[in-house]
């Protein structure tokens, strides 16, 4: 999915509301299985670049920087659908996930589970870390 006239993207983008810092959540989900795979933040480019190439960028708060899902593991996001909430404060993005979309190498950042008083993992490790980035994330 791209929407590759900038008019229209920038009419698009014009109706959501981003958070004070320039953000809006999102939230990435299988298109076919719909599990929920992570979430992430985008700020206005990141959202532009995403319906213009078809291909997920999100904004890394910590970087202060864009990061399009895959430039460093291979494991990328491919825009497939993308619906926006009520409120337009946070959007669902439905992918064709090409690999693991979670930096422990599972399948979903969503893997753990209350277990007694502790978070256990539910799903396992599918790719070594070391493998997708060349360190222990």
């Amino acid at each position: 999915m791209q929407i590759e006239n900038e008019q229209s993207r920038q009419k698009l983008l014009d109706l959501v509301l981003f958070d004070k810092n320039g953000l809006i959540a999102a939230i990435a989900q299988d298109h076919v299985t719909r599990e929920v795979l992570m979430l992430a933040w985008m700020n206005r480019e990141a959202l532009d670049k995403t319906l213009e190439t078809g291909q997920v960028v999100y904004f890394s708060r910590s970087r202060q920087a864009l990061w399009q899902k895959g430039e460093t593991s291979a494991q990328t996001q491919t825009l497939l659908d993308i619906h926006i909430d009520c409120d337009k404060d946070a959007v669902l993005i439905g992918v064709q996930q090409n690999g693991v979309a979670c930096h422990t190498g599972r399948a979903s950042c969503f893997s753990w589970t209350l277990d007694g008083a502790k978070w256990a993992p539910v799903k396992p490790v599918i790719i070594d870390p070391e493998t997708l980035y060349g360190s222990g994330k």
